[in-house]
C-alpha cells in the first residue's frame, strides 16, 4: 500500500533538509500541499512560513537556494526528507546548517560559538567535481583527468601524497596546506571516477571513529 502524506491539523508536514552530497542535516521547516507541489515542479525547495503565514522559496532574498535532488516520506507519511544541493548557507545566521548548538543536560543551549567547520568546503569541492564530471566542459582539468582514466588519476593521488610528505619534512606549513588541498581534490576526482559516493567514506569514518571515541 502506498504511503500518503499525513498533513497535521494545520495542513502542514515537517520537512527535514539534508545536503545531498555531504549527508549533513541542514534545517527543519514546514511544507503545505502547495509548497510540496512547487518544490517538485520547480526543482527549487519551497516552504510554508508559520509566522508569516505565507509560501516562501528558500533563497528568494538571500540567494541561498536549495536545488532539489530527491524528496521522500517516512514510513508513516508524517514527515518528509528533502535531499538538496545548497547554493549557500542554509541557516539565516550564515552557517551551513541550522543545527550547530550543543545541548547540555536539562535542555540548555550554552552561549558559545561552535568550532569552524571543514565539511562545507569539502562538500563544495565535491559538488564542483561532480558538475565538471557531468558537463565535461572544454579546458576543464577535471574533465581531462577523468578522460585520462583511473590509472592516471590514481597516479596523481600518489604524486600529491608525496608532495604533502615532502612539504611536511621541509617544515613549510603553508606548503603542507597547499599540497593537502591538491591531494584532497585529486582524491575526490578518483572517488568520482570510481563511482564512490563521498558519504560512503563519511560513514566508514563514523564507524571507525564513533563520537564516543575509539
Amino acid at each position: 500500500m502506498k504511503t500518503k502524506i499525513q498533513w497535521n491539523e494545520a495542513g502542514l508536514v515537517p520537512a527535514v533538509v539534508q545536503d545531498a552530497v555531504s549527508g549533513r542535516i541542514l534545517m527543519l521547516a514546514w511544507m503545505n500541499e502547495e509548497a510540496l507541489s512547487r518544490t517538485i515542479e520547480s526543482g527549487r525547495v519551497h516552504f510554508w512560513s508559520r509566522s508569516r503565514r505565507t509560501l516562501w522559496k528558500k533563497g528568494k532574498t538571500s540567494g541561498n537556494e536549495l536545488h532539489l535532488r530527491s524528496l521522500t516520506a517516512d514510513c508513516d507519511g508524517d514527515a518528509v526528507l528533502v535531499q538538496a544541493d545548497p547554493t549557500g548557507p542554509a541557516c539565516h545566521t550564515g552557517r551551513t546548517s541550522c543545527f550547530f548548538e550543543a545541548v547540555t543536560e536539562g535542555g540548555e543551549v550554552p552561549d558559545s560559538a561552535p568550532a569552524p567547520e571543514l565539511g562545507p568546503a569539502l562538500s563544495a569541492l565535491t559538488r564542483i567535481v561532480r558538475e565538471r564530471a557531468a558537463s565535461r566542459p572544454e579546458g576543464s582539468y577535471t574533465a581531462a583527468l577523468l578522460k585520462a582514466g583511473t590509472a592516471r588519476i590514481a597516479q596523481k593521488v600518489g604524486e600529491e601524497a608525496v608532495e604533502v610528505s615532502l612539504a611536511a619534512v621541509s617544515g613549510s606549513t603553508g606548503e603542507v596546506v597547499n599540497e593537502s588541498v591538491d591531494l584532497l581534490y585529486h582524491l575526490l576526482v578518483l572517488l568520482e571516477d570510481l563511482g564512490i559516493d563521498g558519504r560512503e567514506v563519511a560513514a566508514e569514518i563514523a564507524r571507525r571513529f564513533p563520537a564516543r571515541g575509539s
